[in-house]
């Protein structure tokens, strides 16, 4: 029975020893939540400049659109182009989206908007307010409001 709490233990500091490690390792950065409401083009396309490289470096991004900044995940909308390389803030966030993040709208959008899911890029889906209650209080994911 000692040897059992013995092997318990030594196999518990072992993996605590490990943590730091894997913390500093790229691969295992924390998770980022992008919580946009702003209706500035410039706003929005800052937020998806910082965000594209922070999945450069690897991080996970999940994005939370609320208010008008919803309009960035209905398929049909396009914005004014920004210099100086012409890109769109709805362009990186699809760019985004294939290389695996993940775009939700606020549960408040659909319903007091003009359009429907239907009406929603490919991917998006509705937030659900536990969840992002959840990713908000993680320590572990970042929280970036524009």
């Amino acid at each position: 029975m000692h040897y059992r709490t013995l092997l318990t233990a030594f196999t518990l500091v072992l993996s605590l020893a490990a943590t730091p490690a894997l913390a500093e390792d790229p691969k295992n950065s924390p998770d980022a939540l992008f919580i946009i409401t702003s209706d500035s083009l410039q706003t929005r396309g800052m937020a998806m400049v910082l965000a594209n490289a922070m999945s450069q470096q690897g991080a996970q991004l999940h994005f939370l659109l609320c208010d008008s900044a919803g309009e960035l995940a209905v398929a049909d909308y396009e914005s004014q182009a920004l210099e100086p390389r012409g890109m769109r803030p709805e362009g990186l966030l699809a760019q985004l989206m294939k290389n695996s993040a993940k775009v939700e709208v606020c549960a408040l959008y659909l319903p007091n908007s003009q359009y429907s899911a239907a009406d929603l890029r490919e991917g998006v889906t509705v937030a659900q307010p536990p969840e992002i209650a959840r990713m908000m209080a993680d320590e572990n994911i970042r929280v970036f409001g524009f």
